[in-house]
């Protein structure tokens, strides 16, 4: 008991003595111990470093699961050490009540064959998206999280280790600066009747500041030393955070294709349909460009539709590629179509495309309706229909 009374009585002498260290130099009436510039250099990007990773870590939480709620729900869960419970993404939600809706509406309706086949769509995309989820979790934001839950928490503690130091050490200057002063005025002006026993105890405290003075002295070195090493060691973290940014970008590269061959393979279900109930239609539209065929004869419709070349006659002999060149536009059925995306042509069959430019499109028999044939002044070829934005 005694002891720790001691030792209670220390520890509150040596917070004083920092307290008052600290506010003198607040204060301006205290001498402070700068670090050098590298040291401070290193202490700057160390907290630029944990406060955009923070950024960065909140920020991917969002875009994973937008749900506020559900990311509280998740963080009590980690915290309490619980797995987290498997949850419906809104993907697979929508397909299942589209399902439902096909259900009861009538599955062999057309209305709910299309909302099957939406349906089996939205559910490949939540299926996507939870590995997509999954895979950045484990590949990103858990070395995020790591990071900031352990090695910053180590630099934090040596920090505020070097500043007690630090302030033991300036404590130790201020002590040995006034026992130094104390003396020099007692030489200066001596006492006669007291000077041998006064100037004894003066020469005795001022080497006792200065012994103290010094083990301050190492116990700060070495205290800098082993945080000047955990702080050059977020060099190590960069690289380490590179990596694993590399590794979010592939899974969300991943997770993106996956999205587009879905909704691609989608498009195709849906045109091919969307040709059986809404015949001469453009794929994605809902204006018919020629009359429906059945609601004429065959001689009717010959006599009124334009006459233009099939896909398959616009290759000379012996050859593959097509001559877009001398195809003529149908008299009717042409539209305007903004470009969504630029588009690099694959081959001379091909129109290169640029963001936002207008062109003039139109179809023409036995096409693959995932293609349109798109015209820019004197130049024509084949463009996809999935880059454009038809206006009218």
């Amino acid at each position: 008991m005694d002891f720790n009374m001691k030792k209670l009585a220390s520890d509150a002498g040596i917070f004083f003595t920092r307290a008052v260290q600290f506010t003198e130099e607040k204060f301006g009436q205290a001498e402070k111990t700068e670090l050098d510039a590298h040291f401070e250099n290193l202490l700057a990007r160390a907290d630029s470093t944990k406060n955009w990773t923070e950024k960065i870590l909140r920020q991917t939480e969002v875009l994973l699961q937008p749900n506020p709620s559900a990311r509280v729900e998740e963080f009590l869960y980690e915290k309490l050490d619980r797995k987290v419970p498997s949850r419906v993404t809104n993907g697979e939600l929508l397909a299942q009540y589209m399902a439902d809706a096909a259900s009861e509406l009538g599955p062999t309706t057309p209305y709910g064959k299309t909302l099957i086949k939406v349906a089996e769509a939205e559910k490949q995309l939540g299926a996507a998206e939870r590995d997509f989820i999954h895979t950045a979790s484990i590949s990103f934001l858990t070395p995020l999280r790591n990071f900031l839950e352990g090695d910053w928490k180590t630099i934090s503690k040596e920090r505020r280790l070097l500043q007690n130091r630090r302030l033991d050490l300036d404590a130790c200057k201020a002590r040995l600066k006034k026992a130094k002063a104390a003396e020099a005025k007692a030489t200066t002006v001596p006492d006669f009747q007291e000077t041998r026993p006064r100037n004894y105890i003066l020469s005795a405290s001022a080497s006792a500041a200065e012994q103290e003075l010094r083990v301050a002295q190492t116990e700060f070195d070495r205290q800098a030393e082993v945080t000047r090493l955990l702080l050059e060691g977020i060099s190590s973290t960069h690289v380490n955070h590179l990596r694993c940014l590399h590794e979010f970008v592939k899974s969300q590269t991943t997770y993106y294709a996956q999205c587009y061959r879905h909704m691609l393979d989608l498009q195709k279900q849906l045109g091919s349909s969307q040709g059986a109930i809404f015949p001469g239609t453009f794929v994605g539209t809902t204006e018919p460009a020629s009359p429906p065929l059945s609601s004429t004869s065959p001689t009717t419709a010959a006599a009124t539709m334009p006459v233009v070349p099939s896909v398959a006659s616009l290759a000379p002999p012996g050859e593959a590629s097509l001559c877009l060149e001398e195809v003529a536009p149908p008299a009717s059925g042409t539209r305007k179509a903004r470009v969504l995306y630029d588009y690099e042509a694959a081959d001379s069959s091909e129109l290169a495309l640029l963001a936002d430019e207008l062109i003039t499109v139109y179809s023409l028999p036995g096409m693959d309706p995932d293609w349109l044939i798109g015209e820019r002044g004197n130049k024509k070829g084949k463009v996809p229909v999935t880059y454009l934005e038809l206006l009218s």
